[in-house]
Order: structure tokens, then C-alpha cells, then sequence
């Protein structure tokens, strides 16, 4: 294409500095949407040497859209992991709170568990000492005839036991645990009980008004086994009191030795 004769012969110029550089932001941009690097044609600038090159005219605003939503995409990322983050954090406070909580329903279970066997060890020890603990026959009396008394109200010729004072009607009680093996008429003892106790040992309870026990029956140190009287060989309402190795009459031992040796003060 021919130009005008004002344009001087030789003197056309190449593409400017901005020119190239131009183009290459916008081979940029070709590569940045397509991944091929295009071609520029430089009548596309021919508008003039000293024209700035736009974002539009070079494609430089699709690197700027790549490089935001790339920023977009890790600032979600970033905010997606916090938020896991912090999901997992208030799980494992969660499971923390539970585990302290069992942990803490386990020690308070173990605690009430020990207190509730020392409660029963305690009352278990209590029973024990109970009924191994002795008493007096009769409560708040004492001995108006001693063991081995001479005299001829006796058939053996001395007194077998011990006298307690008692009026007719005292309540008598059993003076350890044991079984009832007699519970009745007694011929001289009148109404009289014997008792087998749990160290191998047996004592007697003579001339009673009335019986509250038969034979058999298991008692406690202090029950009531029957009312204090005069019946059979007696002078006067007494309790007549004896301490057997054995259950018939011959086994006879000291009777306020056997009671002291358990404790009882007469």
C-alpha cells in the first residue's frame, strides 16, 4: 500500500520500547487464559508510539483476576481449616469433659463402694462383739449366797452356784449367746433353763416363776429368757445361777470366776 509523499523515504521507525513491552503482557495474558502464546500483530498499536497501553489493551486484568481468586481460594482454605480447627478442638474438649466426668462417677462410685464395706466390716465387728460380750443374769443385783456355801439345803452338802438377789417377776437374761438345750421343771431347780454357749461352756438359771425361751432356740447376750421366782428347793425368790463345763448337774465351776473371765463385774 503506497503512502503519501509527506512521509520521508527511509525514515519509518520500528515498534517502541512500550510497544514490545505491551505485546508481551499481552502474550501473558494469552497464556494465563488459553496456554498458548499468541502472535501480536503490530498493526494493532498503529494508533501511535506515545498511546500508554491500557489493562485492557494488554490482558494484564486476567492475571489480576487469576492472582485474586487464587488469594480467594486459600483465604477459604485458610477459614475452612480454622473452622475444622476449631470443630475438633470443642470435640476433644467434649470428650475431655466426658472422660473427667466418668472419671469422676468412677472415683465417687469407689469411694461409696468402700464407705458402704467399712459400714458393714464396722457393723459385722459390732455383732461380733455383741454376742461375744457377757452380761449379768440379773441387772443391778448381787450375789446373796456364794459358791460352795455350806449347809443342809444342799444335797451335794454345798451350794453348786451362786445366789442373786431378785424378787419374784425380776427379768432374768441369758448372760452370752448360746442355744437353749433345757426349758422347764427341774425337780429342785423348779423352772430352770440351761444354756449351751458358743465357747463350749453351759449355764443354768434356777427356781424362775415363768419361762420365755424352749429348747432350741437361739439367744442373744441380755434376752430375756423368763421371770425370777421361788419354785423347787427355795427359801425365798432368788435367781440361782450356775456355770457348767457340761449340761448336767456335777459339772459345776466357779460361777463369778466364769463371769469375771467374760467381763461381768459381781
Amino acid at each position: 500500500m503506497a503512502f503519501g509523499s509527506s512521509r520521508v523515504a527511509g525514515k519509518h521507525r520500528g515498534s517502541s520500547r512500550l510497544s514490545r513491552k505491551t505485546a508481551g503482557y499481552a502474550g501473558i495474558a494469552a497464556l494465563a487464559t488459553t496456554g498458548v502464546v499468541g502472535t501480536l500483530a503490530g498493526p494493532a498499536f498503529a494508533a501511535g508510539e506515545s498511546a500508554a497501553p491500557t489493562i485492557e489493551d494488554t490482558g494484564l486484568n486476567a492475571v489480576v483476576v487469576a492472582e485474586d481468586l487464587q488469594g480467594e481460594i486459600e483465604t477459604q482454605a485458610e477459614s475452612q481449616q480454622r473452622a475444622a480447627d476449631i470443630t475438633a478442638a470443642k470435640a476433644q474438649a467434649e470428650a475431655d469433659a466426658k472422660q473427667r466426668a466418668a472419671e469422676s462417677k468412677r472415683l465417687a462410685e469407689a469411694k461409696e463402694k468402700a464407705e458402704r464395706e467399712a459400714a458393714e466390716r464396722a457393723a459385722r465387728e459390732a455383732e461380733r462383739k455383741r454376742l461375744n460380750t457377757f452380761v449379768a443374769p440379773v441387772e443391778g443385783s448381787y450375789v446373796s449366797t456364794q459358791y460352795h456355801a455350806g449347809g443342809g439345803m444342799w444335797s451335794s452338802g454345798s451350794h453348786t452356784g451362786i445366789d442373786f438377789h431378785a424378787a419374784s417377776g425380776t427379768s432374768v437374761h441369758a448372760v452370752g449367746a448360746g442355744t437353749i438345750v433345757e426349758a422347764g421343771y427341774g425337780g429342785a431347780y423348779g423352772n430352770n433353763v440351761v444354756i449351751k454357749h458358743n465357747d463350749g461352756t453351759y449355764t443354768q438359771y434356777g427356781h424362775m416363776s415363768s419361762l420365755d425361751v424352749s429348747v432350741g432356740q437361739q439367744v442373744t447376750p441380755g434376752q430375756q429368757i423368763g421371770l425370777s421366782g421361788s419354785t423347787g428347793n427355795s427359801s425365798g425368790p432368788h435367781l440361782h445361777f450356775e456355770a457348767r463345763t457340761g449340761s448336767q448337774y456335777g459339772s459345776d465351776i466357779d460361777p463369778i470366776a466364769y463371769l469375771r473371765s467374760h467381763d461381768v463385774n459381781v
